[in-house]
């Protein structure tokens, strides 16, 4: 009786030794297990309560909870929840008054990281209004372009984007959108056409809340934002974000273990889908505070966290570069975060990060603005972009399957099926298009929407969203990321499509062709855009005007860094340009024939050297 109870006991006692060895992540897989079984059973009673409740509602909720805690900081202001509530009222009223903002608009955001910001979502909100998220870099056709394919009745810019705003405005007029810019004062000599939104205005509004009946039609699959994104190929396209979506992208600061306590650093652009709905709606969500910057700093990041006592950051990959690449002080680890969150670290920076910065939690996440899955490495293992979970497959069926990059399409068995990865191997990453993990697509463009579709991937009638990206799983069940394909790189943190950029090089008069790709840079994130292109006849390369053309009208992350003159550009058997090949190749000019041009800030396009190769390689000229 004894012996038998005593081997019970020893047995006890091995299992969590044998569970341990069986499984060395036993620990932190159920604490993500409890983490993802609550939000699981919150996201079902959101779903089923009547009248809807939605973000919003979350905010307002907080706004009762705790109306006098600090919710937004920034710079050297600061706005409890009650404030905020308060000026999205009095911006609601204005906005309803003086631009006829009414349920059912679509109205574009076109401005930098600022509390107005949030106030104008917010207002938005309250009145029952879809927010178009612009990316303030945008100019000329690329913004029409935004314009037209969320079909906007009301934009609203910030003071010093007025010029970018009066370059469309005839063809805004013709589309019938207000405009209005924010200002200090009403303005008496302004362009036709725009009209001023000053704060003068706003705060003559009343503050007190607005009647919920104003957003009565607005359900869990309304549209709550578009957002903008390049996708793989062309103009940038407006993600469809609905309420549903809005709150599990929000979601993602619970899992990833923030606390109502906890103070959240955002300088990433709040156009931007990690800086809006991982930062700002997740705040929301926990009910913490958000210190607001306008844009990224590396010399001032730290003594920000300092300053405001900061305990969890967002980061895109090379931010947390540009930090390890700034110089070194003795008060580096004088800090109290303890968390970051964000996607796209390489994992030498990553080492480097908890190296020098200290006992810093990594959060490392993927998913798409428009997609309907995603990873989170709750575990924390450098390099890793996520870890599969029995929970994830149950709720998400996803697959890696091969692709062929030359041809540009899954690979098919005989039965013109898609072929499975084994375990180990790289494959495009699809998930199954379901009641549960619905695609939205973009807004009024169903050619793009249904190029991100799959149909009869495994069965016939099945249909899978196309992520565009290639993943590995290792035998741990830890995700990786290799690259993406198709006609788009990342650079910046930005996705760049290159058929847009191919698009305004051809308008230069020298440019008669061009074929666009991203290169390795050494010790850098993501790809650095490379044009091959094919002079006209008789005529020589005009590194000037290509220089202005590209200011013009591109992004600064968008602007090809090297340019390299062929006489002819290589095709494939269906005319496809070949740029595999070309990006191998890279930019030593040592492995090829061709005249190369290098983009230096100061100088404009000049030859490509071999010393400057080598100082690029090295790190001592930065891009």
């Amino acid at each position: 009786m004894y012996v038998l109870l005593y081997t019970i006991l020893a047995g006890l006692a091995i299992l969590p030794l044998f569970l341990y060895l069986r499984n060395p992540y036993l620990m932190q897989d159920l604490r993500y297990t409890v983490t993802c079984i609550v939000l699981g059973f919150r996201m079902n009673r959101i779903k089923r309560s009547k009248p809807f409740y939605s973000m919003l509602d979350c905010f307002l909720d907080k706004v009762k909870k705790h109306p006098n805690k600090q919710f937004i900081v920034f710079e050297k202001s600061s706005y409890t929840y009650r404030d905020v509530d308060k000026q999205s009222n009095k911006l609601a009223r204005a906005l309803s008054q003086h631009a006829s903002v009414k349920e059912g608009d679509t109205v574009a955001l076109f401005m930098g990281n600022e509390p107005m910001y949030v106030f104008i979502w917010l207002a938005l909100a309250k009145l029952g209004c879809t927010a178009a998220l612009l990316n303030y870099n945008i100019r000329s056709k690329s913004l029409l372009h935004c314009f037209t394919c969320c079909r906007t009745n009301v934009l609203l810019a910030a003071s010093e984007l007025r010029g970018a705003v009066e370059e469309v405005l005839p063809t805004l007029r013709e589309q019938s959108v207000s405009v209005f810019v924010l200002g200090e004062e009403e303005e008496k000599c302004v362009t036709e056409g725009v009209n001023t939104l000053s704060s003068s205005r706003i705060q003559q509004s009343s503050d007190q809340p607005l009647d919920p009946q104003l957003r009565s039609k607005v359900t869990l699959k309304s549209p709550a934002l578009y957002i903008f994104t390049s996708g793989t190929t062309g103009l940038p396209k407006a993600a469809v974000i609905t309420h549903e979506r809005l709150y599990m992208a929000s979601s993602m600061q619970a899992i990833s273990g923030v606390a109502s306590d906890d103070v959240i650093y955002i300088y990433l652009p709040l156009y931007h889908t990690a800086g809006f709905m991982m930062g700002l709606t997740g705040a929301i969500e926990r009910g913490n505070t958000v210190v607001l910057r306008r844009k990224f700093s590396a010399s001032n990041f730290w003594d920000d966290c300092r300053k405001h006592k900061v305990t969890v950051i967002q980061y895109i990959g090379e931010i947390m570069r540009y930090l390890c690449n700034s110089p070194k002080k003795d008060n580096d680890r004088h800090h109290k975060v303890r968390l970051a969150l964000g996607n796209g670290l390489r994992a030498d920076t990553w080492s480097e990060f908890l190296q020098r910065f200290g006992d810093v939690r990594v959060c490392e996440c993927y998913g798409a603005t428009e997609g309907n899955v995603g990873f989170m490495n709750y575990i924390g293992k450098v390099g890793a972009i996520g870890k599969e979970h029995f929970l994830h497959k149950a709720s998400f069926s996803y697959a890696l399957i091969q692709y062929d990059t030359e041809r540009e399409e899954p690979v098919k068995d005989s039965r013109g099926f898609c072929i499975k990865v084994p375990k180990g191997e790289t494959g495009l990453l699809v998930a199954k298009i379901t009641a549960l993990t619905p695609f939205s697509g973009y807004a009024n463009n169903q050619q793009q929407t249904d190029r991100k579709k799959l149909r009869d991937v495994f069965v016939k009638g099945d249909l899978y969203f196309n992520s565009g990206d290639l993943l590995r799983i290792d035998h741990e069940g830890f995700i990786y990321f290799m690259d993406r394909i198709g006609d788009t790189f990342r650079w910046k943190g930005e996705n760049v499509a290159t058929t847009e950029v191919t698009e305004h090089l051809i308008m230069v008069e020298c440019i008669e062709e061009a074929n666009v790709y991203g290169v390795k840079v050494p010790g850098h994130e993501g790809r650095v855009g490379m044009a091959a292109v094919k002079l006209k006849d008789d005529m020589e390369f005009d590194s000037k005007a290509t220089l202005e053309h590209v200011k013009t009208c591109l992004p600064s992350y968008a602007r090809p860094r090297f340019i390299r003159i062929q006489n002819s550009l290589a095709v494939t058997g269906t005319f496809k340009q070949m740029k595999v090949k070309l990006a191998e190749e890279g930019f030593n000019p040592s492995v090829m024939q061709d005249q190369l041009y290098f983009l230096e800030d100061s100088k404009g396009y000049v030859p490509m050297t071999q010393e400057m190769y080598q100082s690029i390689s090295d790190g001592k000229i930065h891009l």
